[in-house]
């Protein structure tokens, strides 16, 4: 989402240090963020892929989530790595990166481009072996040259949730063709060292001669398992797998990337599922509750030809809400903020639009043992004493929850309870409706790209009209809503943030003081909180993952108390929807739906 990039230290002075880091730091296979590897070196794949698995057969979806420029609707470059553009689906896949990760593992990462690590005792300097047998598409070498330049590149000029991410790289240097020295300054994250082993590598010798920066339609020079194929801009793009891909009998792919892959572009979801139920695509995660309850009794669902499957998901639902834009005059008061989360009757919506299919969110770390729960265990009172003075006091009672409403659509309690605080943040009611201490009248637009939501928030803006707020929704087209979220121009959006079982910098990212002065960073709340801060620091700084959860219960409380946002909903599930073409591993992996490990059937297609 965000980049940044470091200086080069010069290959000279990096090799005076290298007899000190050998004698310091141990060659390991793998990295993650508390050295715990479930793999030994010499594995031969992972335990939830099927080696046998055949090549061949197309994979066509939509995109189901989105980083850096990309949108849902539409694009129009093929660079997803810089802020410029609306950047087309599946791109990543035609980089490679020094490791991958294990989707059974919390946040383990073994060896892609590099077939080892060594990291100093002080954790401060990590060394990558390169394999000599890496390629680019074009049968140019990759050598560790490619491997500084691209993450010294990303730091410089990369999108800005990347860069930001990367400030703490000092340095980026080859050591030999096949060895690349990373160097990280004092303070940084532990998982940044796995950030930047998974990040893109590119050829030194395209960006020589081309723009890094620019809005292209032209495909990159790559090294992945895929290339582009053809596209049709906003509309698809499709991607053929390459059948000399240098790394495709390595471990770490065994079993994965089976079949070529399709992107298709709506932007109507109801347009989207009649072109699923008409075999445009074979492959449709299902996001409506109503579409999953109702729109799937036809005739290729009862035949058998159409599969509906509920997986369960073991990671972190995390936050899903409306989120306010706290740099906005008329949401800074905490108070007015709360009056407005009193407003969602989430009892009424998820009877009445979405058959009771979900549970109420009420942390940022939903559907995991970080979530903040009850009174304040001893171990984050620990964390939060020092920053009594600056937390507000209901940080030390109860875990924040805020309540469900009656189920009627307007509990009147609530109403009442809204109405007051607003007037205990100094707001008063004039002839034309409800007025701002500042004397100008109260008015809030919902921005969002799809009229997806627009059921669920009717109730919302009903019930801020009777409190005398002129709310209303506006829809623009998804490249207009990116830029204007880059730009943090809104007032509230919906937005989903999911988290890894151990998060890390993506913590600084979204609730970070420094990214909410960022333009295009995802801390789009404008939360700016030194306690806050402190508590991303301590986490970031955690020895264990016992450490880390506390920090994160301690940050949740804080967060929570803020009142930055009006909670969704979440479900512990994957909806999937596919044309029965396809098998698949018996093994799922932990942590994702492991689509990558399905391969194309020719006995079911037929």
């Amino acid at each position: 989402m965000h980049l940044t990039r470091r200086a080069l230290i010069s290959a000279g002075a990096a090799i005076l240090i290298a007899p000190r880091l050998h004698a310091q730091g141990r060659a390991s296979h793998g990295l993650s963020r508390f050295g715990d590897l479930a793999y030994p070196a010499d594995f031969k794949h992972f335990a939830y892929v099927n080696p046998k698995a055949p090549k061949g057969g197309i994979f066509s979806t939509q995109i189901s989530s989105t980083s850096g420029n990309q949108t849902f609707d539409t694009f129009n470059t093929l660079n997803i790595y810089v802020l410029k553009g609306d950047g087309a689906a599946g791109m990543g896949l035609t980089f490679d990166s020094l490791m991958v990760r294990a989707l059974d593992e919390p946040d383990a990462l073994y060896g892609l481009v590099a077939h080892s690590v060594t990291r100093s005792d002080d954790g401060l300097v990590y060394r990558f072996a390169l394999r000599p047998e890496a390629r680019f598409h074009d049968g140019s070498k990759l050598t560790a040259d490619d491997v500084s330049f691209s993450i010294m590149l990303l730091k410089a000029k990369g999108h800005p949730v990347i860069a930001q991410s990367l400030r703490l790289v000092e340095a980026a240097t080859p050591i030999s063709t096949h060895e690349v020295e990373v160097r990280f300054a004092p303070g940084h994250a532990r998982d940044l060292p796995m950030m930047v082993a998974g990040l893109p590598i590119f050829s030194k010798a395209y960006y020589t001669v081309n723009d890094f920066e620019a809005a292209t339609l032209t495909p990159p020079l790559g090294s992945g398992p895929y290339r582009v194929k053809a596209f049709e801009q906003g509309r698809y793009i499709s991607f053929a797998l390459v059948p000399d891909y240098w790394g495709r009998d390595l471990p770490v792919n065994m079993g994965r990337h089976n079949m070529d892959l399709r992107f298709e572009y709506f932007r109507d979801r109801q347009v989207a599922f009649e072109a699923f139920k008409a075999q445009t695509f074979n492959f449709r995660e299902e996001f409506t509750s109503r579409d999953w309850a109702t729109g799937y009794d036809i005739p290729a669902v009862r035949d058998g030809k159409i599969k509906r499957e509920t997986l369960p998901d073991e990671t972190p639902s995390g936050a899903q809400g409306w989120f306010f834009n706290t740099r906005r005059p008329a949401l800074r008061d905490k108070r007015i903020r709360e009056a407005l989360s009193l407003l969602f009757d989430f009892e009424w919506t998820n009877a009445n639009i979405m058959f009771n299919s979900y549970k109420r969110t009420q942390s940022f770390f939903e559907n995991s043992d970080m979530k903040a729960e009850g009174l304040p265990s001893a171990d984050e009172l620990r964390l939060l004493q020092p920053l009594r003075e600056k937390l507000d006091p209901t940080v030390f009672g109860e875990a924040v929850v805020v309540p469900n409403g009656d189920g009627s659509g307007q509990d009147r309690a609530l109403l009442r309870r809204a109405d007051q605080l607003l007037k205990e943040a100094g707001c008063t009611r004039g002839k034309d409706g409800l007025m701002l201490p500042d004397g100008s009248r109260f008015e809030l637009e919902f921005l969002e790209f799809s009229p997806a939501l627009q059921p669920h928030q009717a109730g919302l803006i009903k019930n801020m009209k009777l409190v005398g707020i002129e709310a209303r929704s506006r829809i623009v087209d998804a490249a207009q809503y990116q830029r204007r979220m880059d730009e943090f121009d809104f007032d509230i959006t919906t937005r989903r943030f999911a988290f890894a079982p151990n998060p890390g910098e993506s913590l600084r990212q979204i609730f970070g003081a420094t990214a909410a002065s960022t333009k295009g960073t995802p801390n789009i709340a404008g939360i700016a909180d030194p306690a806050i801060d402190s508590l991303i620091e301590t986490a970031l700084a955690a020895q264990s993952r016992a450490d880390l959860v506390t920090a994160c219960r301690a940050l949740d409380r804080v967060l929570r108390a803020g009142r930055y946002w009006i909670p969704m909903w979440y479900k512990g599930s994957h909806w999937l929807a596919y044309w029965d073409r396809f098998g698949r591993p018996a093994t799922k992996p932990k942590y994702d739906r492991g689509l990558d490990t399905w391969w194309y059937d020719e006995a079911r297609a037929r």
